[in-house]
């Protein structure tokens, strides 16, 4: 659905083209002056504008730089009665995508709309394509044998189409940002932007900012505005990735926007609104943390209307098998080597193993015995020394190096741990080091 802010001081024109976009299912707003204008754009995102090069007094023209320099996505088409080549010239020059003369035909008006709806998606595409060349992912696939997964992927495809909050509920590493891009890919909104908010990596005071955005002044550091990633998704998807790490402080801000669509910037009182879908994700038990008083109760049930639970990748080891081969196809391609699979040892090394890091630990080791590897097939000898002694059944005692042993540990406290404060301090190390252990395990 298209978002569209017609400009023009005559109120015939304004309901009738209020009328015959309406009637196409595009949201409308009209307005008569630029300033109201300059508003709508600051309350709301449009896709679209239409602007009459005469506003009583004010040039229409000046009105397309100002649009532009506050959304510079939006695509203007200059109306008027006036038509000269000199004005169409001039219009184009200031960033006009059209310009029609009055009066225009339905046909024209329709054209107009449909070539830069068109135009705005493909760049939207783009954008989106080279975000996802930029993260440098393997493709996940979701053939599977497993039940479990197979429910995950037949309620995802159900629900995609519908504009209900998802909450994703797995362990760390089970893939719940894929499916949550999955998600919005099936959806509707498949060509609007997807964003994505990690809750535990920000402080408080940079959380909301990412979230809602600021003003320029609202507090130290604030050197420019910031519109936050709920007006950069309009019309699109926005994934809270462990929503139970959001501040408390926060969490009634979040469930004023699931419920209301509003929401204002730090520093500002103007309030706005904004069509994003809000997709959820969290290891941890949502329903022990409101007990505990750590998360809303409200926001909770508003978050938890559709859940999707992710099952770990150690109950599906034929999945495993198939996850390493696409994984081991990628990484090749990447490193500009042909590999021809796995050896059997060290296939039945994958199969076998716990996977406490689930998918994401998964990737590392594929990627690990890629970059390492020096012949055509992939042997138990590329594999992390956790994994050639079976580390999931490591006990102490065992007749294996410190090292083994270490990883073996801190592979579990990891699996088992709400978060790395909490899994530094079972550990009694800092959390620095426990990221240069993860980083030299590649967990």
């Amino acid at each position: 659905m298209l978002n569209v802010l017609i400009v023009d001081d005559e109120i015939n024109i304004r309901k009738t083209l209020m009328v015959f976009m309406e009637s196409r299912g595009y949201f409308v707003k009209a307005v008569s002056n630029s300033r109201d204008a300059l508003a709508e754009a600051d309350r709301q995102v449009f896709d679209l504008v239409f602007i009459d090069l005469r506003l009583g007094t004010e040039s229409g023209l000046d009105l397309v730089q100002l649009m532009l320099h506050s959304c510079p996505w939006i695509k203007v088409v200059v109306i008027t009665a006036y038509a000269s080549i000199e004005s169409a010239v001039e219009a184009i020059r200031r960033g006009a995508s059209d310009y029609l003369a009055k009066p225009f035909t339905p046909n024209q008006l329709e054209l107009v709309i449909r070539r830069l709806a068109e135009v705005s998606g493909m760049e939207q595409r783009i954008a989106t394509l080279q975000e996802d060349l930029n993260r440098i992912h393997p493709e996940i696939t979701y053939t599977t044998r497993y039940p479990s997964m197979q429910r995950v992927v037949e309620l995802a495809r159900q629900v995609a189409s519908s504009e209900a909050v998802v909450l994703l509920r797995g362990p760390s590493g089970t893939g719940k940002t894929v499916l949550a891009r999955t998600l919005h890919n099936w959806s509707s909104r498949a060509e609007k932007p997807f964003g994505v908010i990690s809750c535990p990596s920000l402080s408080h005071e940079l959380l909301e900012s990412e979230l809602f955005g600021h003003i320029k002044g609202s507090f130290t550091g604030a050197v420019r505005d910031n519109p936050g990633r709920v007006f950069s998704c309009e019309g699109g998807t926005l994934f809270l990735d462990e929503i139970g790490d959001l501040p408390l402080s926060i969490q009634p801000k979040l469930l004023r926007f699931i419920q209301d669509r509003e929401y204002e910037r730090i520093g500002d009182h103007q309030t706005r609104k904004a069509n994003v879908r809000i997709i959820a994700a969290t290891n941890k038990e949502l329903d022990k943390e409101v007990k505990e008083g750590r998360f809303r109760e409200d926001l909770f049930y508003r978050l938890n209307v559709i859940q999707i639970d992710l099952p770990p990748l150690a109950d599906r080891p034929d999945d495993v098998e198939q996850l390493a081969g696409s994984m081991l196809k990628f990484f090749a391609a990447q490193s500009h080597k042909n590999l021809d699979g796995f050896m059997d040892d060290a296939l039945k090394a994958l199969r076998s193993y716990s996977w406490p890091g689930n998918i994401r630990e998964l990737r590392n080791v594929i990627e690990r015995a890629v970059i390492l590897s020096k012949t055509d097939r992939i042997g138990l000898d590329l594999l992390p020394a956790s994994m050639i002694s079976r580390a999931h059944s490591v006990s102490l005692g065992d007749p294996l190096t410190l090292e083994v042993i270490e990883e073996n540990h801190i592979r579990r406290i990891l699996a088992s741990a709400k978060s790395l404060q909490e899994a530094s301090e079972l550990l009694g190390i800092d959390q620095a080091t426990l990221w240069r252990k993860r980083k030299q395990y590649g967990i």
